[in-house]
């Protein structure tokens, strides 16, 4: 799928930011332990710098939480060196610094600049995976069979050193054109065959293009960009590591899941009714996941079926287990949680991006005690009754922030262009009922915009809209079938 760009103005998202409440700069107590963090924590006496571990992320990213390596065992398999920003080594539980992260629960990503979750001088620069020297880590080494089937799983502290920061774009070239080296040649290998495994297990992965935006040389613009095959891959990778995870906090009794219903029967149906009429074809035993691997999100019937089979993936939660009261009672939202993630198709926790989210540093303390056979460290154990409803609300503020800077975009660019007629492909309708009429989601070949639209729509069609509203303020945009 091509990148479709329109330049817009100068978008001012700083009342954005106000509405959300995002925090500004960073406490001078946050700042000053950061600082003494930054420069005096000692580095594991464990020495896995002989690895050539790489980072692989978008080009311009400074918080590199992961570092890979990727080599063939000997007999047949794959071996996957992991390593993760360890960020528990420089977070001193009950300071300043440990209490805003709290605070601000994750990093928020809007186009003129992130709210980061921890202060640049440790998620920038000490504590990143650079390229520059050796840092802390928490590794994990998980060997494949030649099938993609784990075989064993350590986990262990250690000082690394990442060889390269590689972006995305630049491995996928490498990879197309045929000159990559045997590491990254096993990327898309070892990602296939867990994709393929993911697939069998009933997992569900939506291709779908993400809007953008993105600051341009005169303003902004806005971009729908369909993810690169590397990008796929690599997510891989770090889904094998967070099922690794997942699988020690269920053995040991006690950790953080990331969560969702598994899709329901009924909703499936519905999807596998609506594949037909969208000429989506659905082998005999198909899974859901198959189905929506194999659709083109580029066609507008398929963007509209991939658009409806994102209700399949609803629900998603972070689940604590196992948390002990002090009469030694379980504190679990119910006594036996739902502890799988549908999405997934297995039990799943998050734990590679301790830099940019909070739940990951304390579920890598969990996994590592528990590995390790030790107690699980109170500052952890204590954090675990918090942590869902901490996370939740997080997710909110990120999702809306998100949704809002592409609302805002959208409006701006169209503003001024009411009454236009433009082309599009329905992405969803609604039947008309008392309170509102007919409609449904449309989604703009140029610009790139998905907004509301009023009309019979036929589903995964292309029409002729005509812009109605694109109010800034209110960050709303409509349109009529013409």
């Amino acid at each position: 799928m091509p990148i479709k760009r329109v330049v817009a103005p100068q978008i001012d998202f700083s009342g954005l930011r106000r509405e959300l409440g995002l925090p500004d700069e960073f406490p001078e107590a946050v700042l000053a332990e950061a600082g003494d963090a930054a420069g005096g924590t000692r580095l594991p006496e464990r020495d896995l710098t002989g690895i050539e571990f790489v980072t692989i992320d978008p080009a311009t990213s400074r918080d590199l939480d992961q570092a890979m390596h990727l080599s063939r065992r000997a007999g047949g398999g794959y071996r996957v060196h992991y390593a993760i920003a360890d960020v528990a080594a420089y977070v001193r539980p009950g300071g300043p610094l440990e209490a805003e992260s709290w605070v601000r629960g994750q990093t928020i990503y809007l186009p003129d600049g992130r709210v980061p979750l921890h202060p640049p001088v440790l998620s920038e620069d000490a504590v990143s995976l650079l390229p520059d020297g050796e840092r802390a880590a928490v590794v994990w080494t998980i060997d494949l069979d030649g099938d993609g089937e784990t075989v064993t799983v350590r986990l262990e502290r250690a000082r690394v050193r990442s060889r390269a920061k590689l972006d995305y774009a630049g491995v996928q070239r490498q990879i197309d054109a045929g000159n990559a080296p045997e590491m990254l040649t096993l990327l898309p290998e070892i990602g296939g065959l867990l994709a393929r495994r993911a697939s069998d297990r009933g997992a569900v992965n939506l291709p779908l293009p993400s809007q953008e935006v993105e600051r341009d040389s005169s303003g902004w613009r806005l971009v729908l960009r369909a993810p690169l095959a590397i990008e796929e891959h690599n997510a891989q990778i770090s889904l094998l590591t967070g099922m690794a995870a997942a699988r020690i906090m269920l053995d040991g009794g006690i950790g953080l899941l990331r969560t969702m219903p598994a899709p329901k029967p009924e909703a499936v149906e519905k999807l596998r009714a609506a594949a037909g009429p969208l000429g989506i074809p659905w082998p005999d035993g198909a899974r859901v996941g198959a189905v929506v691997a194999a659709v083109d999100p580029a066609d507008p019937r398929g963007a509209a079926f991939l658009d409806q089979a994102a209700e399949l993936l609803r629900g998603a939660a972070y689940t604590a287990f196992g948390v002990p009261t002090q009469a030694g009672e379980d504190r679990g939202a119910k006594a036996d949680p739902d502890k799988t993630h549908g999405g997934v198709g297995a039990p799943y926790a998050h734990v590679t991006a301790p830099l940019r989210r909070l739940a990951d540093r304390y579920a890598t303390e969990m996994s590592l005690s528990l590995y390790e056979g030790s107690a699980i460290p109170d500052w952890a154990a204590q954090a675990l009754p918090r942590l869902p409803k901490a996370m939740s609300t997080t997710d909110r503020v990120a999702g809306a922030a998100d949704r809002g800077a592409i609302d805002l975009a959208e409006a701006i660019l169209l503003q001024g262009r009411v009454g236009e007629m433009f082309e599009a492909a329905v992405l969803d309708r609604d039947e008309a009922n008392g309170k509102r009429p007919a409609g449904g989601t449309i989604a703009l070949d140029e610009p790139a915009v998905r907004a509301k639209c009023v009309g019979d729509l036929p589903l995964g069609q292309r029409i002729r809209v005509r812009l109605t509203a694109a109010d800034p303020v209110s960050r709303t945009v409509g349109f009529e079938r013409a």
